[in-house]
């Protein structure tokens, strides 16, 4: 008999949770030592496309997506009520709406602490165009983390969410509608990593308000019909890092990171309207109180869009007296306006990432860039006390900024 075979089953079950279930079930195989122990695994990964590949089209036959659903729930009749600790559920092949539920509502009553789902629905299975998350979900007292990737709506209403234990939250639906965060970020009192990706704003005014966040990333779209939101503040003063793209708003009232280290911030442009407003005096010039709220940073990284709103706050730019690493995005649409007042209240700059040298081309470059002749061009640069400087084709803000 071989090696690992001649293990303790507490080891065994812990290498069996590392493989998707299908190969962990597979394993069954091999010899009596091996037949039901993949049953006790506490981690099932449970993968659609390992029954759809390599063959083209093998999704769309009834009885392959049949087989899928017979396997998921064979799978879990065999464990029974033993506990599970992650669940993991990909399932893009069309399966009816109430089979992945029936899954979900397994799983949380055997106290699933890191719950993940994948999922996408055909639009002739879901009423009304939505597909709701069974209630069960939204009332968890074991839940820890919560991932939910999907393809169609996938949103709740009209549940009162309390998840006591929640530390992670993630969410990428095909649009997030997310209404007063005054009411909604309460529901989660030990929520520390929140993601919420394809997100609009129900309220133009909004407030993100959280002692326990240490990380936040969010992508919005502003208000409806990618209106600019009036006001947007964040009383989050846990945070370390904050990836933030959303529409420029009319103001930041309130702005507490005090202990901020790492931030991306782009302020999206999307129409010519918006970027002739930033290029409009006293448009957004409120911009100035966000960066006023994260000036104790160290690693910041600033999209092309982000630096042409800055143009509007040059003469009130707040001193990054902590920051030790800037990266840059340039586009040839976008002005640089902004970059010698930047890099002069950089005092403690060690590390310059510029991605492209392209940019919109004004008279009020300043000194940081060759596309005016001037005498004293260049002169922000050599007075920069930066250590490095990059000049990359394509920035990568995840490799620098992680």
């Amino acid at each position: 008999m071989d090696r690992v075979s001649n293990l303790p089953d507490e080891i065994r079950c812990h290498i069996l949770s590392f493989l998707p279930t299908k190969q962990a079930a597979l394993t069954s195989a091999l010899s009596k030592n091996w037949r039901n122990l993949w049953k006790l695994v506490p981690n099932l990964d449970i993968d659609d496309s390992e029954f759809l590949h390599p063959e083209e089209g093998k999704g769309e036959r009834d009885e392959i997506r049949q087989s899928f659903v017979d396997f998921v729930d064979g799978v879990l009749a065999l464990q029974g009520d033993s506990p599970i600790d992650k669940f993991s559920l990909k399932c893009i092949t069309g399966v009816h709406p109430s089979c992945v539920n029936r899954w979900i509502r397994n799983v949380l009553q055997r106290g699933v602490s890191d719950l993940e789902l994948f999922t996408d629905f055909s639009y002739d299975d879901i009423e009304e165009d939505d597909y709701n998350l069974p209630e069960e979900m939204f009332v968890s007292k074991t839940l820890v983390e919560l991932k939910i990737r999907n393809e169609c709506c996938g949103r709740r209403r009209g549940v009162d969410a309390v998840l006591p234990m929640l530390k992670t939250l993630d969410i990428d639906a095909e649009m997030i509608f997310c209404g007063e965060m005054e009411s909604f970020l309460p529901r989660f009192p030990v929520l520390e990593d929140l993601r919420m990706a394809n997100m609009e704003w129900m309220d133009s005014d909004v407030t993100v308000s959280s002692a326990t966040l240490r990380k936040l990333s969010i992508h919005g779209t502003g208000c409806e019909g990618f209106v600019n939101p009036k006001s947007v503040s964040f009383d989050t003063p846990s945070l370390l890092y904050f990836n933030y793209t959303d529409l420029v708003a009319e103001d930041y009232p309130l702005v507490n990171m005090e202990n901020l280290f790492v931030a991306r911030i782009n302020l999206i442009l999307v129409t010519e309207d918006q970027i002739k407003r930033v290029r409009t005096p006293n448009q957004f010039g409120n911009v100035v109180k966000l960066l006023n709220g994260i000036k104790n940073i160290q690693k910041l990284s600033l999209t092309a869009d982000t630096l042409e709103v800055l143009s509007l706050c040059c003469e009130s730019m707040p001193v990054f007296k902590n920051l030790k690493m800037l990266g840059i995005e340039s586009e040839e649409g976008r002005g640089w306006q902004a970059m010698p007042v930047l890099l002069r209240n950089c005092p403690h700059l060690e590390t310059l990432i510029i991605e492209g040298l392209l940019h919109y081309e004004t008279d009020k470059c300043g000194d940081a860039c060759d596309c005016i002749s001037r005498e004293d061009k260049g002169h922000s640069l050599t007075s920069c006390p930066v250590k490095m400087l990059e000049i990359q084709r394509e920035w990568s803000y995840r490799a620098q900024f992680p």
